[in-house]
């Protein structure tokens, strides 16, 4: 009898918890005065029901709406929205550490790199923790500054390293830059950087979705399109400034850019060659922003693949998803190619 328990005990102790699923992780970069602690702190209160996890170097220039703090402690500040804003200081790793361990899971954590510094670098960290994922790598760029800091033989090589990282260049402050000078910013990221989506926006309006995976939400929702706010304006579109009859204009405008993004959808229902699967992850299909799934493979059973910007992956799942197989893509509305996502996913690629 006593055996027996032994071999009970021994058998609860082999037992672990159940595994979380990887917690997303994007790195936000760009140099000083290029908007990222405005998008930080779009993110912050525009959460959309997830619990984020925001680490930066310096709380001061966060200035978090007073209403939406809960409380604060020693190096973190909690939001009444479940989110919170920690300090890195001198040890990014412990920072990590205490937002992977938290009682209640994230849904994404992140970082603020510093404004000379290579978000990659950062960005490495998620490569080498198997509790935190790589989500991308968001790089802003100042539309009034960029060929002066292109031009500055103390600046350019920062410059240059940190769009080679970016999985989406977001060209910001588009209002403080005129038609001639925005022209001659594409022209020049198309030479440096002509693989990187990027997007023309002021204020920091990025879509939710493009800066997070988490906000693509494996629903099943085919086809709808996702609503953002109106400002975003997609590369290479023609920029309309409407200083009169602001208000006429209105619904026209609005209507105008909330049809900028759609999404496509599946539930696979078949195995895949994981080679084939890495293969079209690299194919950089023309038109997909970013595409996540859980699927079957013959090589990890439940396999999660990523898609975002420049660089994709596929690896084993870390939780079987309840409700089978599904892939999800974002792109810009009428550029997303439905047909080739829906013939690639429909039936069991050969490896």
């Amino acid at each position: 009898m006593a055996e027996s328990l032994d071999v009970a005990a021994a058998a609860d102790a082999s037992v672990s918890p159940p595994m979380r699923p990887r917690l997303p992780l994007t790195v936000i970069g760009g140099f000083l005065g290029t908007g990222k602690t405005t998008l930080l702190n779009r993110l912050l209160r525009d959460s959309q029901g997830r619990r984020l996890a925001v680490l930066v170097n310096d709380f001061g220039a966060l200035n978090i709406d007073a209403e939406l703090i809960a409380g604060s402690s020693g190096n973190t500040i909690a939001l009444s929205n479940g989110c919170i804003c920690c300090s890195i200081g001198d040890d990014l790793t412990a920072a990590l550490i205490g937002v992977i361990e938290a009682a209640e899971p994230f849904d994404a954590v992140v970082i603020e790199a510093s404004g000379v510094s290579d978000p990659w670098r950062i960005a490495q960290v998620a490569l080498a923790d198997p509790a935190l994922g790589l989500d991308g790598v968001i790089v802003l760029v100042d539309a009034n500054a960029c060929l002066a800091h292109a031009a500055d033989p103390l600046l350019a090589d920062s410059f240059r390293r940190q769009l080679k990282s970016a999985d989406l260049i977001v060209v910001n402050k588009t209002d403080l830059a005129d038609a001639d000078e925005l022209q001659r910013v594409r022209a020049w990221l198309d030479t440096e950087a002509a693989a990187t989506p990027r997007f023309e926006t002021a204020q920091a309006e990025v879509p939710m979705a493009l800066l997070s995976s988490s906000a693509l939400a494996l629903d099943g929702r085919a086809g709808e399109r996702i609503r953002e706010r109106p400002s975003v304006i997609p590369a290479n579109a023609a920029i309309q400034h409407e200083h009169e009859h602001e208000h006429e204009h209105e619904v026209e405008r609005d209507h105008r850019h909330a049809d900028l993004f759609e999404t496509w959808s599946c539930r696979p229902t078949v195995e895949f060659a994981a080679p084939a699967l890495r293969a079209l992850l690299r194919d950089r299909r023309a038109g997909v922003l970013r595409l996540k799934g859980i699927v079957r493979t013959d090589e990890h059973g439940w396999a999660e693949l990523q898609f975002a910007g420049r660089h994709g992956w596929l690896r084993k799942a870390r939780v079987v998803p309840a409700s089978g197989a599904m892939v999800v893509a974002i792109g810009l509305h009428g550029r997303l190619p439905a047909q080739a996502l829906s013939a690639a996913f429909s039936a069991p690629a050969q490896g």
